[in-house]
This record gives structure tokens, C-alpha cells and sequence, in this order.
């Protein structure tokens, strides 16, 4: 297989496993790689062969952030990211985020806010990444949509968070393609979390292998799940909804 990648032509091998996804849409943080490193939003499009909208990262804007914010609709932005778990945990999210939210659900029209939830880099303190932890915010800025990212091993935090906020969503990317056991991540975030909370994604980058993997076990995976609490065709539908559904509404990307 590495010797077959290898061999291939580095576009055309990127497409034919981004195509096979059949993704319909891609939201792309902007914060990395740096604009001039890597494939831009529009040529992962491209390559794609769908729709990718830009993610705008909050800490790649230093205290200018606000401004970015209240300029974000108009310039095609979907969304607001945030990884302030990396820059002091959750519990201490510095002045120029916090800023940017006011900034943003003072527009009257918030943009959905990405929070970087649970494991990744080893400059990461994984205790403050616990979404828990981010309850003041949420309850501090109600008329904005927080969608927690990752959140593994933080899954069933994310779950109740989903299910008690009504402004809070969440997804499982990087737990799904990482973790040995995805059914069981998945289990776990629709204990008590409701199908309209849980959103499809990735958080593939770097190899185009990640979005075919993520995509093919999520999809065998809720349909694990969902068959041992639903219906055949109630199931169908929370799938679409996970799958599709939820984030179309939210990003609103029809």
C-alpha cells in the first residue's frame, strides 16, 4: 500500500480517497497549516470534488480577533474555532477569545464556535481539556452554538453537556479514525445526548487515508449503534441526521 502511494500521482491519489467519502461539504480550519504551506481551502475542494468553506481560528488573530469576527458572514466564514485548550486549558481562556465571543453574539447573528475538546499534541494538558470545564461560557453567551470537538476520553462529558445546553453540539472527530474501538465512542456520546446534538467529522489532515477511514467507520459504526436502539427506519434517519442533517442546519450550508 505505501509502496502504491508512493508510485501514485499525489493529487490524483488525494481525490480518488476524498471522492470515495462522498462528502458532501468540507469545513476547513484556517489556522493550520499556515496559508502559504499546504492545500487551501480551495483546491481541498477541488480535490474533493465538493463544497469547503473556511473556519476562522480565533488565536491566529491575536487581539484583532473581533474585528474578524464581526467581519466573518461577509467574508464566507461558517465558523469560529477556538483551541484554547492548548493555550492554558479551558478553565483559563485567555482575555482576546473571550473578547471575540462578545464580538460575535453582539453581531445578533453568532457564528457557531469550535472548541478543541480532550486529547491531542503532547503540549496539551489533557485535565484541561475536559469540556466540562467550559460550562461559564456556555451559560455566559446562550445565543452562541459551542460545538465540542473531539472530546475523547471526555465523551460522556460532552454527552450531558449536549443534553442539558441547548446551544451545545459536539462530534467525535479524531476519536473516529483513532480510537481501536469507535462503536464504543459512539455509544458513549449518544448515552444521553440526543441524534440532533451529534455531528459527523473528521478532523482529518496531512494524509488523504484519514478521510476514508473516518468516514467508512463512522458510517459502519452508527449503523451498529443505531440498529440496537432503533427502528430500521428510524434509524436510517438519525444516521442522515448525524451524518448530513445536523451539521447542514447548524453551519447552515443549504
Amino acid at each position: 500500500m505505501y509502496e502504491h502511494r508512493l508510485a501514485a500521482d499525489p493529487a490524483e491519489y488525494a481525490s480518488r480517497l476524498l471522492r470515495a467519502t462522498r462528502t458532501e461539504a468540507l469545513l476547513v480550519d484556517d489556522g493550520f497549516p499556515p496559508p502559504d504551506e499546504g492545500t487551501s481551502c480551495s483546491e481541498l475542494g477541488e480535490l474533493a470534488g465538493c463544497e469547503a468553506r473556511p473556519v476562522l481560528r480565533l488565536e491566529t488573530r491575536g487581539d484583532g480577533a473581533p474585528e474578524a469576527v464581526r467581519a466573518a458572514r461577509v467574508d464566507g466564514i461558517v465558523a469560529l474555532k477556538t483551541i484554547a485548550a492548548y493555550r492554558g486549558g479551558l478553565d483559563r481562556v485567555s482575555d482576546d477569545v473571550v473578547d471575540a465571543l462578545e464580538a460575535n453574539e453582539a453581531t445578533g447573528d453568532p457564528l457557531p464556535v469550535q472548541v478543541h475538546c480532550g486529547f491531542g499534541d503532547s503540549d496539551l494538558q489533557l485535565a484541561r481539556a475536559d469540556p466540562s470545564l467550559l460550562k461559564p461560557l456556555v451559560e455566559r453567551f446562550r445565543e452562541t452554538a459551542f460545538v465540542l470537538l473531539h472530546c475523547y476520553p471526555f465523551v460522556r462529558e460532552g454527552g450531558w453537556l449536549a443534553s442539558v445546553y441547548g446551544n451545545v453540539f459536539f462530534d467525535l472527530s479524531l476519536t473516529i479514525p483513532h480510537v481501536a474501538r469507535p462503536t464504543e465512542a459512539l455509544r458513549e456520546a449518544l448515552e444521553l445526548a440526543p441524534v440532533s446534538k451529534l455531528l459527523y467529522a473528521s478532523d482529518a489532515a496531512r494524509t488523504p487515508e484519514l478521510y476514508y477511514l473516518a468516514a467508512k467507520w463512522w458510517r459502519e459504526s452508527l449503523a451498529e449503534v443505531l440498529a440496537e436502539s432503533l427502528p430500521a427506519d428510524e434509524a436510517a434517519e438519525a444516521g442522515r441526521a448525524i451524518l448530513r442533517e445536523n451539521a447542514i442546519a447548524l453551519y447552515r450550508l443549504a
